[in-house]
């Protein structure tokens, strides 16, 4: 950090406040502390009569690459309104969000990534983040294609669980380099 968002200054430095046990961005001028906390993905598997929606990405990262229907959370909405959100913004599609069934850990993204199972319950199209949208049998996913290591554990455990409700499954992701 360069300023101080509260008052401008440019004294901002590394320390450990009164009462935390992390060094973090104070400002010596106001006080003020700057907190840096995970951002939070939110997406669903949509699946419709044994099949699921997939979206082929038309932005970068990973452009070119399938990926389950997520994108980073907005304020004011809760996960489930973000995962519901996200699949009508990349393939323009409604959803009925069903159970949390897994999460991520991307500690090296500053990340946080939570998997909804849902019911496709419209007709879809690509979004303007996607090039292409197809329904895939879970025996014909494109496995060496999934955009994402998060959305490759969740697609995995949603093939896993066929349908049984096995709880959340929680997942630690290795750094990886594209």
């Amino acid at each position: 950090m360069n300023f101080c968002s509260n008052c401008g200054s440019d004294k901002i430095a590394r320390a450990i406040p009164d009462g935390d046990i992390r060094e973090r961005w104070v400002c010596p001028d106001c006080g003020m502390i700057h907190y840096q906390n995970p951002n939070v993905v939110v997406g669903c598997v949509p699946e419709r009569d044994g099949q699921i929606l997939l979206c082929k990405r038309a932005i970068e990262p990973r452009k070119g690459y399938w990926t389950v229907p997520a994108g980073f959370m907005e304020l004011q909405e809760s996960m489930a309104e973000g995962a519901a959100r996200e699949t009508q913004e990349e393939a323009l599609a409604d959803v009925e969000i069903h159970r949390l069934f897994a999460a991520v850990d991307v500690p090296h993204a500053g990340q946080v990534h939570v998997f909804f199972t849902a019911s496709l319950i419209s007709d879809f199209a690509p979004g303007p983040e996607s090039l292409e949208c197809k329904m895939v049998d879970p025996a014909d996913i494109p496995w060496d294609e999934i955009a994402f290591p998060s959305g490759t554990f969740a697609l995995r455990k949603w093939v896993e669980d066929a349908g049984r409700d096995r709880g959340v499954h929680l997942h630690k992701a290795e750094r990886r380099i594209y």
